[in-house]
């Protein structure tokens, strides 16, 4: 197995070095491209959130590949591969899938659980099948991937977790603020989660709202969805002093609100909902006269987060679906070997036939056909045990040497082996 991903996430990078290697939907073509013209390299997507970037590949020599891969992220970044490469994270072969597997079921995510991903993976899926750059690996992995994430959000229920905890956080400042129609709202951070809380927000009447985000662009994209303004995070003291609810869920590594952007109110009160981990918001702002602070560990004891049985359940699925797909893998692996054993056999029968012809040129096309269907069928026998046994030994330990057994053996070139089975577009050399 060649799958290789490479990225790097909100746990292993800080926001301004996210938001340099963020992918946009116009650069992707482009990137992917680039991608694909590497060498080592042959099938690749790219997934690009708020919260990671990772490159997910079908590679022919890990080393190589990891290193364009780097070398394309860091150019597209404007960093030097050096500064780049204390944030990624490499995973390879049956790691690798396992990764996809989590990332795709929610388990990787900053709010464990959460279903946009999906829609974000499919997405990344599409722009790839578009490029040209997804065949038949990626293809299966990605598809596979998305089944398994379907699963987990199936039989355990934590794709409630996004929405749940916005829910629940939501309840928390109506007890404090009353209805939340006609209230002035702050959403810190435009990312998955402050957009899940713009548009819950708009639903329960809430009509002016501020978006405060890193990047002016993105804040904007959210305002005017929700028919506000943005502001970049230099301005948080002034926007703080006029919100009644503000909601922090950047993803930044540090404290994004501190306690001095809190300037004197008046008498009405001001709810802080810091819905990042690690926390956004300097607790001590729960100090502050008419100031309620709600993060994390408060709405975990509400019961807004995924419990810890449920992630063991959710990864024990990820778990299984890993070993059947492995399994499914290692046995198709060994299918081109027996199919090109088979065909090693017919071209001997077929060639014995034709030296039967010219031995025997009056035989007649009756007896010719039982003498050509009795040697089918005595070969077909005397290869059905070892292709049907070396089929079923892929799937252990090592299984692989036992196809490999069989090319030595029958001396079965390794890629005519490989070329029965592959798609014809997948063994087309890269121009």
């Amino acid at each position: 197995m060649s799958v290789l991903v490479v990225g790097l996430s909100y746990q292993t990078a800080p926001v301004p070095v996210l938001e340099k290697t963020s992918v946009s939907a116009d650069d992707t073509p482009k990137i992917l491209g680039e991608l694909q013209a590497a060498e080592a390299i042959s099938e690749v997507l790219l997934l690009s959130t708020c919260n990671r970037i990772e490159v997910y590949a079908d590679v022919d020599r890990f080393h190589p590949a990891v290193a364009e891969i780097t070398n394309v992220l860091a150019r597209h970044a404007g960093l030097s591969v050096t500064d780049l490469v204390d944030h990624l994270y490499v995973h390879f072969a049956e790691a690798a899938v396992e990764h996809v597997f989590s990332v795709a079921s929610g388990l990787d995510s900053m709010v464990v659980g959460e279903s946009q991903i999906l829609g974000q993976l499919r997405l990344a899926y599409a722009n790839g099948t578009a490029a040209g750059t997804v065949r038949t690996v990626l293809h299966e992995l990605v598809q596979q991937g998305l089944r398994v994430g379907k699963r987990v959000h199936t039989d355990t229920g934590i794709d409630r977790a996004g929405a749940s905890i916005v829910s629940v956080a939501l309840e928390n400042a109506s007890r404090v603020l009353g209805p939340l129609s006609g209230k002035r709202a702050l959403i810190i951070g435009a990312g998955s989660m402050g957009a899940l809380a713009g548009a819950t927000l708009s639903r329960l009447g809430v009509r002016d709202f501020v978006v405060a985000n890193r990047s002016v662009e993105g804040g904007q994209r959210l305002a005017q969805s929700l028919g506000g303004r943005a502001v970049t995070l230099d301005h948080l003291s002034d926007v703080i002093a006029d919100a009644d609810l503000i909601i922090s869920c950047t993803g930044a590594t540090g404290l994004v609100v501190e306690l001095e952007h809190f300037a004197a109110r008046a008498a009405d009160p001001q709810v802080v909902l810091d819905l990042a981990l690690p926390h956004d918001v300097d607790p001590q702002v729960a100090t502050l006269p008419g100031v309620t602070y709600v993060d994390l560990d408060s709405l975990r004891a509400d019961g807004a987060l995924v419990s810890d049985s449920e992630v063991r359940l959710a990864n024990n699925i990820v778990a299984q679906e890993l070993i059947a797909y492995l399994k499914l893998q290692q046995q198709l692996a060994v299918a081109p070997t027996v199919s090109a054993l088979r065909e090693r056999a017919n071209e001997v029968i077929s060639a014995e036939l034709l030296r039967l012809d010219s031995r025997l040129p009056a035989l007649d096309e009756a007896t010719r056909r039982e003498v050509s269907d009795a040697v089918r069928r005595a070969v077909e026998k005397v290869l059905h045990a070892p292709t049907v046994r070396v089929k079923e030994l892929a799937s252990t330990p090592g299984g692989d040497q036992y196809a490999q057994a069989l090319r030595d053996l029958f001396d079965l070139d390794a890629a005519t082996a490989e070329s029965v089975l592959v798609p014809r577009a997948g063994r087309e050399k890269k121009r």
